[in-house]
């Protein structure tokens, strides 16, 4: 039985967040920073200059025109949007050479990014949340399972294959047979990642979000985004929105003023978007 940190740890002595991703959060931080200096920063490492232009021109932002440098595309997107990026870009590279041996990684990241697409579509949809913001937790809101199937593969994999057999949560399982679950310890990644305020209650409280206290709301998208993408290929389901419904936190329902017609409306958005997204942030894997 581990706890949540102890996984962390193990994941810690193999992967971290580079320099310049420390650099673009404390000019974030900074009231006196400026636009410039955080596109200095982006422009001093070579490859996240590349993965920001070629966000900016992408279907993810969907600015007109081609955007050519980084002064210009942090004037269009705004500082917090490229820290959101650079992040996202970050933490997928941080982990690009660890490669569980019981984990697919190429489903695995794919689901990441249709989960971030529904979460962003849902920020939409309902008019509530940060858009963009929600992109980013929806793709690192499973990290947790990347660091267990690391750090716990035998314990990780025994809860997933008890929850198939059994239907049931595999949350639950996990906290029986791991001594944790995944969003524990995603929750645990962005607390010692010194994330920023909010990425790790929001990822603590996705299963519970109620328990987001004042990120309730961000932990309610999580949650509808996490249930419209375990049912996208759910072969029992005639109806995957009904479904995804009916397994919903009643309270968030109630807070989002969800029903089928909106829930339908934020899945077909996450699959319109799906291949070219998942070709921007995966080259290789489209």
């Amino acid at each position: 039985m581990s706890t949540p940190q102890e996984l962390v740890a193990c994941i810690e002595r193999l992967a971290s967040l580079p320099a310049v991703y420390h650099r673009i959060r404390a000019l974030l931080d900074d009231p006196d920073s400026s636009v410039h200096e955080l596109a200095e920063a982006v422009s001093s490492d070579a490859g996240i200059t590349a993965r920001v232009l070629r966000a900016v021109n992408s279907v993810l932002y969907g600015f007109p025109g081609k955007v050519e440098t980084v002064g210009r595309a942090v004037n269009l997107m705004g500082m917090q949007q490229v820290h959101d990026l650079v992040l996202s870009t970050s933490v997928i590279g941080a982990f690009s050479g660890i490669r569980p041996a019981r984990m697919h990684m190429i489903r695995f990241w794919k689901d990441c990014v249709f989960r971030g697409l529904a979460a962003r579509a849902a920020a939409r949809q309902l008019g509530t949340g940060d858009p963009e913001r929600m992109f980013v937790e929806g793709l690192l809101a499973d990290i947790g399972h990347l660091v267990m199937f690391q750090a716990a593969p035998e314990a990780a994999d025994a809860a997933l294959a008890e929850s198939r057999r059994s239907h049931a949560p595999i949350h639950q399982i996990e906290d029986h047979i791991v001594g944790c679950n995944y969003a524990e310890v995603g929750a645990a990644l962005a607390t010692a990642w010194h994330l920023p305020s909010g990425f790790a209650t929001a990822i603590g409280a996705q299963l519970n979000p109620v328990m987001g206290g004042p990120h309730v709301t961000e932990a309610a998208l999580l949650h509808v985004a996490n249930h419209i993408l375990a049912t996208e290929e759910d072969a029992e389901s005639d109806d995957p929105d009904e479904t995804a419904l009916s397994r919903m936190d009643p309270m968030t329902l109630v807070r989002l003023d969800l029903d089928v017609a909106k829930l339908a409306a934020i899945r077909t958005a996450a699959r319109d978007e799906s291949a070219a997204v998942i070709a921007l942030f995966f080259p290789s894997q489209a």
